[in-house]
């Protein structure tokens, strides 16, 4: 048996499977070109949301992102950039907004959104000191107008009829009794029961140091520049910090994979898909539970140590600005729906980028032309929710045992 793995990027999914080849024995090194969890793992909502099955690619997206070019405030916005793999990207994108592969996509999500949860509550049950927030708190999908609420009607008789996803319609004359924090003049909601919530900073912090304390060696600052290989495996990875070898290799790289095709010798195409939060003290009328503002298209998360807006979707590139009006457009977003509007003081404003694909699948298993190497990338905007099951599947490939939940579907080799 070999006993070393090496783990590249130190987000969730990163973390996670660090967690899982743990457990099943492997001595563990994780190394991030940044800081441990500084990326998408930072600032994003927290939810764990099995609800969240159906794919970006449905047939309203792609009007959504042409209307977006000529709307700044576009909580989906497709900017313009002179790079061919996006606009091929976007093609292949567009030959899936159906409703036929809508559905088809939600069927092999669901294996792993359920099995990810389940993971999640085994490691809160198990790891009683891991403090992250844990919770499973439901998700209000909330709509201030009829026609915003009419139009997800369908979508809930869909999740219920297709995928056994159960939801409460909740009139509007119900939100004040279901949630004092809601204002009484929305016309409703639907509430998912079965979604969970964590501070996703805290987790990766707390996970990283759990893990270090079982023996993971974490290297921070650590670019790899170069992969050695030979015809059937990798042999070792040229870094700022000299060469690392190792008996496997995982790469768990984010919106940062595409820039390594080249080198592990497949296409991995991902694009940006940058996102905003910003971080509150809570108010003194706070929700109670995490919920989706329908028509904003943003998600308001009541934490235990704080309050965070977030959501957009820009197809930007690496755009690293932060603009002022996106944050502001954030805590604007509450003001039709919540009693208190988001007036706190601000704790953190944050971007990060989603690595998305085009079929909205995650990129999971073992690279096509080396041995003793695994991807695990493309979780869209699903990185915190499925990274448990994520990392059971890697330590389940590593060691060559049956997967729990058949990996084909999430091949890299699919494209």
């Amino acid at each position: 048996m070999s006993h070393k793995v090496l783990v590249v990027g130190s987000g969730i999914i990163g973390i996670a499977c660090a967690h899982y080849l743990t457990e099943a024995g492997y001595q563990v090194t994780v190394i991030d070109q940044g800081r441990i969890g500084s990326g998408s793992s930072h600032g994003n909502c927290g939810m764990i949301t099995p609800s969240h099955i159906l794919p970006l690619a449905q047939a309203s997206a792609l009007m959504d992102g042409v209307k977006s070019l000529f709307n700044p405030k576009a909580a989906f916005q497709l900017k313009f950039q002179a790079r061919p793999e996006l606009y091929r990207w976007l093609w292949r994108f567009s030959r899936l907004c159906s409703q036929k592969h809508m559905i088809n996509g939600g069927r092999k999500l669901q294996p792993i959104l359920k099995s990810s949860l389940q993971e999640y509550r085994h490691l809160f049950a198990s790891n009683p000191t891991l403090e992250a927030e844990w919770k499973e708190a439901g998700l209000l999908y909330l709509y201030k107008s009829e026609k915003g609420l009419s139009n997800f009607a369908p979508i809930a008789e869909l999740m219920t009829n297709e995928f056994g996803l159960n939801s409460r319609r909740i009139e509007g004359t119900e939100l004040p009794q279901f949630d004092s924090a809601i204002k009484s003049d929305l016309a409703g909601g639907y509430y998912f029961e079965e979604e969970g919530r964590v501070r996703p900073d805290r987790l990766v912090k707390g996970w990283a140091q759990m893990l270090a304390d079982k023996g993971v060696k974490f290297i921070e600052e650590c670019r790899v520049d170069r992969v050695e290989k030979n015809a059937s495996s990798i042999t070792g990875l040229i870094s700022s910090q000299g060469k690392l070898s190792s008996d496997h290799y995982v790469f768990a790289t984010g919106a940062w994979s595409p820039k390594l095709s080249t080198a592990l010798e497949c296409d991995i195409p991902i694009e940006t898909g940058k996102g905003y939060s910003v971080t509150m003290r809570k108010p003194p009328c706070c929700p109670r539970i995490p919920i989706a503002l329908g028509e904003a298209h943003t998600l308001v998360t009541p934490f235990d140590s704080g309050y965070r807006i977030g959501s957009i979707m820009e197809f930007a590139g690496f755009n690293t600005s932060l603009p002022a009006r996106r944050i502001r457009q954030l805590r604007e977003s509450t003001r039709d729906y919540l009693i208190e509007s988001a007036s706190g003081q601000v704790e953190d404003q944050w971007y990060g980028w989603r690595p998305m694909t085009w079929d909205s699948l995650p990129i999971i298993g073992r690279l096509p032309k080396f041995n003793n190497g695994l991807i695990a990338t493309g979780h869209s905007m699903l990185g915190l929710t499925l990274a448990p099951v994520t990392g059971r599947l890697i330590a389940e490939l590593i060691a060559e045992r049956d997967p729990h939940i058949a990996v084909d579907a999430f091949s890299v080799s699919r494209f």
